[in-house]
C-alpha cells in the first residue's frame, strides 16, 4: 500500500500500531484512527468508564494506554447509541496522541495530518 505508517505513541515513541490495521472512517465529532489490531504495548484495564460530554456523551469505553509511558492513547468502545454501534470492540486510537511515520517517505507526520485511503467496515 502507497501509504503505509507505524502509529507511535506521542509519550515515548512506542510503536502502537500500523496502517494495514485500519478498518474504518472516524466518524464525525472524534478525531480517531480506527483499527482491529494492535501491538502488545497498547493495554487496558477491565474497568469501563462513561463520556460525559463530547461525541461519547453516554458511552460506556474502556481507556487504552501505552505500556510504556501510560499516556492515555485511545478507547475500546463497549456500549453506544447506534450512530457509533460499529466502532464496538475496535481500538480508536486519539489523533492527540499519536505520532505517524511514513514508510515511503521516511518521514514523522501528526497523526491528524495524514489522510489515510478510505476504509470501511462491511456490515
Amino acid at each position: 500500500p502507497e501509504e503505509c505508517a507505524v502509529f507511535h505513541c506521542r509519550g515515548c515513541w512506542t510503536v502502537l500500531g500500523d496502517s494495514l490495521q485500519l478498518c474504518g472512517q472516524e466518524p464525525p465529532g472524534l478525531s480517531v484512527l480506527i483499527c482491529f489490531k494492535v501491538t502488545s504495548d497498547v493495554i487496558w484495564e477491565d474497568s469501563l468508564l462513561v463520556g460525559l460530554e463530547g461525541a461519547l456523551l453516554g458511552c460506556a469505553y474502556y481507556l487504552l494506554s501505552c505500556r510504556s509511558c501510560g499516556l492515555a492513547v485511545g478507547f475500546i468502545l463497549y456500549s453506544s447509541g447506534s450512530d457509533l454501534a460499529h466502532l464496538r470492540g475496535l481500538f480508536c486510537f486519539f489523533k492527540d496522541s499519536i505520532i505517524c511515520y511514513l514508510l515511503k517517505n521516511q518521514i514523522i507526520i501528526e497523526a491528524s495530518k495524514v489522510n489515510f485511503p478510505a476504509v470501511t467496515l462491511k456490515e
